[in-house]
């Protein structure tokens, strides 16, 4: 008897950490499981993605609009001095 109740427990206990895990990995777990889901798909083609730019910088700068002047939009980050005379 004390046999069954030992492997009741560690079933438990492997449940209970698959669910622990599965709670706090969730996020990473979902995008690999759509990463293999879309490996294993024989209709999926990498070739068709429009939204992947591969030279895409890793840091874009925010553009600018053609409006405002360049020298203008340095000048607002700097201090302003006002002159008391």
């Amino acid at each position: 008897m004390g046999g069954l109740t030992s492997a009741v427990i560690a079933i438990a206990g492997v449940v209970l950490g698959w669910i622990t895990i599965e709670i706090a990995c969730k996020p990473c777990l979902d995008q690999g499981r759509q990463a293999l889901d879309r490996s294993l798909n024989p209709d999926y083609d990498p070739d068709d993605d429009q939204n992947v730019d591969i030279r895409a910088p890793l840091n874009p700068t925010p553009s600018l609009s053609q409006d405002s002047d360049p020298k203008a939009q340095s000048a607002s980050s700097a201090p302003k001095v006002i002159d008391i005379s």
